[in-house]
């Protein structure tokens, strides 16, 4: 079979940084480190949001992150102290379905970090 269905431990997670430098940067720490299979950095977003009362407007590039469930606290903190953006933004969706040759390559990926962080423990 080439097309899996019912995926349960792929996720996406976006967030949004305030440029392709600092993108970058999350980017390579959350591979680097295993938590993540891919980032794909999209530039030219343009984000309209109300922040302490007041509309902003600003350009934004998007993280796209492959990963399983289980990493997403790990993400989450990592991202958090990498960060600028005193509240950024950080969302999980789960993957329905997908090419079962990369669902595989992703869960590979993702947990290389799984056997660092165990071998700190």
């Amino acid at each position: 079979m080439v097309w899996k269905d019912d995926v349960r431990d792929v996720v996406v997670l976006y967030c949004t940084v305030p440029n392709l430098e600092v993108g970058s940067s999350v980017a390579r720490v959350l591979v680097q480190e295993g938590l993540v299979a891919c980032v794909n950095l999209i530039p030219g977003l343009q984000s309209i949001y109300r922040w302490k009362g007041e509309i902003c407007e600003d350009s934004e590039v998007m993280l796209m992150m492959k990963t399983v469930r289980s990493r997403t606290e790990e993400i989450a903190k990592r991202v958090k102290s990498l960060h600028p953006y005193e509240t950024p933004e950080l969302v999980s969706l789960p993957v329905r379905g997908g090419l079962e040759g990369y669902l595989a390559w992703v869960r590979e990926q993702a947990c290389v970090g799984c056997l660092r962080s165990a071998q700190r423990d």
